[in-house]
């Protein structure tokens, strides 16, 4: 029994000592989502749905909930946002090519058609994030208009 005390309290220590260690925050400025919204016109409602369901890990700019401040928790949340714009970033919107912005509205649409985005662990702590199937409809109209807009801008 002693021992199992003294593991605990080695193992306290390490969590209150990790506590002051943590990844880079995503916090840019929300300047950098104004190429991708000029470009892409989204309504007003879409726009809430972008913010709500997919801009905190596809733009350099994310909204930190109270529990990102607790290690390990704030490394998981990092790697989903790095991960999250390694795939679709659109904060870095007018350095693609007119064809790459096209693949990854035909992948947007993809995921969001499948319900694979926003992940199930995002919704978890972002209720609000969960799509609707009207959202999910609005969401996907507004991306295929913009692929066509990229379809003739190709031509």
């Amino acid at each position: 029994m002693k021992i199992l005390k003294k593991l605990l309290l080695v193992l306290l220590l390490i969590f209150v000592v990790a506590q002051f260690f943590g990844p880079e925050k995503n916090e840019g400025d929300l300047v950098s989502l104004n190429a991708f919204y000029e470009e892409t016109n989204p309504s007003d409602n879409v726009k809430l749905i972008l913010k709500e369901a997919c801009l905190d890990c596809h733009s350099n700019v994310t909204r930190y909930p109270w529990y990102s401040k607790i290690t390990p928790v704030n490394y998981w949340m990092a790697e989903h946002v790095n991960n999250g714009k390694r795939h679709f970033n659109v904060s870095n919107w007018d350095t693609l090519s007119v064809k790459r912005k096209d693949h990854k509205f035909e992948e947007l649409i993809e995921m969001v058609e499948d319900k694979e985005m926003p992940l199930e662990s995002y919704t978890w702590g972002h209720p609000e994030a969960k799509l609707t199937d009207t959202q999910i409809k609005d969401l996907i109209g507004w991306a295929k208009q913009v692929r066509q807009s990229y379809a003739v801008e190709s031509h």
